[in-house]
Order: structure tokens, then sequence, then C-alpha cells
């Protein structure tokens, strides 16, 4: 037996293990949507013929409709509390992937009040670039917190939140450190929840968003 195969296979576990505690981060909820969405999510304007649970993750056609602003006419928009035992710093993440071509397409990660009151991530289509967007909503005003160019139709999403404040960050797929997009303090007072979005699509085209690796975790203080 090759002992040292053994050390190794078994340390390394250990090690990662080890890096989890210290950072102090506990998961919450971790869900991919295999086949099905978990029984805590509720649908807003629900379109039935337009989300599926497959093998590969949840897809949401991404129809016209919007969030940003007063129009709040966006069809299946997808929320659910955030989970009981949740308190202290809180991170949301998520992988998302869209190849969108029309103006402001997108598929969001959102801290959510309501219609009007929000904080989201995302993917979007930008004056023909697509783009990370991060933007705050407040009583349907909205303010623009973050544009960067992307050149993948991929990307994992997170907000941070800890007490009033929200940091949005996100990666690519093929890197491991989180970049920061923007920060902005909470839109509204009461209780928040976690949405999932994708809107502003084109009406003669049948475009799919993706999304998997939907996860809340905590950092214990």
């Amino acid at each position: 037996m090759d002992i040292t195969g053994v050390i190794q296979g078994s340390i390394v576990p250990f090690l990662l293990l080890l890096a989890a505690v210290a950072e102090g981060e506990r998961s919450l909820l971790n869900e991919d949507f295999e086949g099905k969405i978990g029984e805590d999510w509720t649908w807003v304007r629900e379109h039935a013929g337009a989300w599926r649970a497959t093998e590969h993750g949840l897809e949401i056609r991404v129809e016209p409709g919007n969030m940003w602003g007063g129009a709040n006419d966006a069809r299946n928009v997808l929320i659910r509390p955030l989970p009981p035992q949740a308190q202290g710093e809180i991170t949301v993440s998520a992988k998302v992937e869209n190849h969108p071509t029309a103006q402001f397409e997108q598929v969001d990660l959102v801290w959510y009040y309501d219609d009007s009151n929000m904080v989201k991530i995302g993917l979007e289509l930008v004056d023909k670039q697509l783009s990370l967007v991060m933007g705050r909503e407040e009583a349907d005003k909205t303010r623009t917190l973050a544009i960067i160019p992307l050149e993948s139709t991929s990307v994992y999403l997170r907000l941070i939140v800890k007490g009033n404040h929200i940091r949005g960050q996100f990666r690519v797929p093929e890197s491991e450190e989180w970049r920061d997009a923007g920060e902005c303090e909470s839109p509204a007072k009461g209780e928040a929840k976690l949405s999932l979005q994708a809107y502003q699509g084109p009406p003669d085209a049948e475009h799919w968003a993706r999304i998997t690796e939907f996860r809340v975790a905590q950092t214990d203080e």
C-alpha cells in the first residue's frame, strides 16, 4: 500500500475543512435545482410554460417585462424567505448563465423586499456589451452601483449582507477570485427575501437563463 498516497488523500479534505472552519462560515442552504425547486420558493406573476427545472438546473425564459423602476411587470420572479436560522453576516450566491441579445436583458440574484425595494446583481447586456451590473432600488427609485464589462456568458454572483449593509461580488467560472462590484445600504426595513429574476428579454426569440449552485451561508461571529 502506498501510505503517502493515503495520507495525501486524507489530508487535503481535512485542510479544506479546517479552512472553512477558520473562516467561520456555516452552510444554511444548498440547492442546485436539479429536476425540482425547493418547497419554500414561490412565484410572482408565474408563467408556468416559461420555466423548467431540469437535470442541468433551473431555466427561466427571459421574457419582456421589467423590475427596474416602476413597471414591476416581469413574470416568473422567484422568491423565498431566508433560512430561519440565518443571522449575523449572510452570504447568498448562485451561478447564472445567459446569452442576451436585447438591451438590458438580464438574469439577477436579488436581495428582495418587494417589487419596489431590492438590491440586484446580475449578468446583463448594456449597450451591446455583456456586463456585470449591480443596482439598488428604493420605492421604485433606482441607482446603478456598477457596470463591469464581461466576456463570459456564465458568472458566479454573490451578495454579502450584514445588518443594513450589502456588498456585491462576482467571479467567472475559470477563476477562484471574487471581485467586488459595489456596496450600499439596504433599501427597506422589514423582512428581506431572496429572489432570482430574469427579464427584459426579446419578444420574438426564446432565450433561457440557467441558474445553478444556489447557496446561503452565514459567518458566525
